[in-house]
């Protein structure tokens, strides 16, 4: 390949999807790319400490899966070989379910160990790409100003704790929601950016189940979104070995259960049915585990007037989300999007440069998941067009249960492939307000567990 060297070497901390897709778009443009992993893993596919939450139902919106597919040509294909599932879904929000437009393939449904270890297996095939694992980075090195970083201290556990200094051009921290970034920037002179917290106090339980043909009348997830009338919240997913994941959610302290019966009833508690009927029979293939999520957070670093250059931040180590959202991943992939057409317009004020873009990212994943946060805590809109974009929005859910069109419309906002503006376009106001002029309309939907879903 023919490649125009921003430099020689590109440092990633951190080995999972983040850290994973930065390594494919570094290594397009720098001589040696090297990804330095805390983690073992040799274990293959299996869940590890470093991610606890892949042991839950992880979702890959569409323009997620949209932007891997450009970096990985063919994924998609080879992890649908591999036993990943494709087909309709099923989607509560707003007090009803959505219409659903007829044809098309519908969502990839894969577990997360199996997509992290494809992605892997595609990414350190690179002829110039290295991963290292059991290294746990102590920190970053400088110029003797301070304004660049120069690489990076490291401990290689998997050479008896031996502490090596590794020099780059570029540093890329993805290391996660409890990156050390702060800490590293602070020894070097430099102000912490402003973090914002929105805490939802959520808990969640997820349990591996036998999944039959026949489920849901074909259908492979169920998402029901929390509302403030019931905080609850679950995402039933198909996975490859003929298994679903069943996560569900509670906030504020509302913790589902992990024994048998607390966990089943508080499936019985979701809005509507589906899940409940289903995992009351089916066979279960694990114990409910738990896990816990305190408070969406995003550092503003685009809001510093001073960075050192050669050093960039990405994935849950710049924001990350309540986790129901299905965000994560795919809010990843979109910013190493980003830092590759940063990367192609060259080095000067890189940092600038990539943190504005990726601003414009988390601000849409944000505004979905935190807007929907803020409302489930009672939180009153503090502005006149926040209340009345409050309100638009509940007429929405209400016409997308029998109109397609804005349904769909509202899909791609949240699966990142339209910009959230385009629900206020002239034709789809229209539709929604058509959607609510018959009492009759306001009526909930559900989906009969033994039928398919109807648009």
């Amino acid at each position: 390949m023919d490649r125009e060297l921003a430099g020689n070497t590109a440092i990633v901390i951190g080995g999972s999807i983040a850290g994973l897709l930065s390594a494919r778009v570094l290594a397009d443009h720098f001589a040696r790319v090297v990804i330095l992993e805390r983690d073992n893993l040799s274990d293959g596919t299996g869940t590890r400490k470093g991610i606890p939450h892949a042991q839950h139902a992880h979702a890959l919106l569409p323009g997620g899966l949209q932007a891997i597919e450009e970096l990985l040509p063919g994924l998609a294909q080879q992890l649908l070989t591999a036993g990943a599932v494709r087909g309709n879904s099923r989607f509560f929000c707003g007090g009803g379910y959505h219409a659903r437009p007829s044809g098309g393939q519908g969502g990839l449904f894969v577990s997360r160990p199996l997509l992290e270890a494809r992605i892997r297996a595609r990414v350190v095939a690179l002829p110039n790409v290295t991963l290292r694992d059991r290294v746990d980075v102590q920190g970053l090195t400088a110029s003797a100003d301070r304004s660049r970083v120069t690489g990076v201290g490291v401990v290689d556990r998997s050479a008896s704790g031996t502490s090596d200094v590794l020099p780059a051009d570029l540093v890329v921290d993805c290391s996660g929601r409890g990156s050390r970034t702060l800490a590293w920037l602070e020894a070097l002179g430099y102000p912490a950016p402003n973090v914002e917290r929105v805490e939802v106090d959520m808990g969640y339980a997820t349990r591996i189940y036998r999944r039959a043909p026949d489920h849901l009348g074909g259908d492979v997830m169920v998402n029901i979104a929390p509302m403030a009338a019931n905080p609850r919240a679950c995402g039933m997913l198909a996975q490859e070995g003929d298994r679903w994941i069943v996560t569900l959610a509670g906030y504020f302290g509302d913790y589902p259960p992990t024994d048998e019966h607390g966990y089943l009833d508080f499936a019985r508690k979701l809005p509507v049915p589906d899940v409940y009927d289903l995992i009351r029979t089916a066979e279960p293939l694990s114990e409910p585990i738990a896990y816990r999520f305190r408070a969406n957070q995003w550092r503003h670093f685009e809001r510093l007037d001073r960075l050192p250059t050669g050093y960039l931040v990405l994935g849950d180590a710049l924001a990350s989300f309540t986790p129901i959202y299905g965000q994560g991943m795919s809010v990843a992939a979109l910013e190493t999007q980003a830092l590759s057409g940063c990367l192609t317009a060259g080095s000067e004020r890189l940092a600038a440069r990539f943190f504005a873009e990726a601003s414009r990212i988390v601000g849409v994943a944000w505004g979905i998941t935190v807007g929907n946060d803020k409302r489930l805590s009672h939180q009153p809109a503090r502005t006149m067009p926040a209340r009345l974009l409050g309100w638009y929005m509940d007429r929405l859910q209400i016409a997308a249960r029998h109109d397609p069109a804005v349904a769909v419309a509202f899909m791609k906002v949240c699966g990142f492939l339209a910009p959230p503006p385009s629900l206020l376009l002239p034709a789809i106001a229209i539709r929604v307000l058509r959607g609510n002029l018959r009492p009759a309309q306001r009526r909930e939907m559900t989906i009969p567990v033994s039928q398919p879903a109807q648009t």
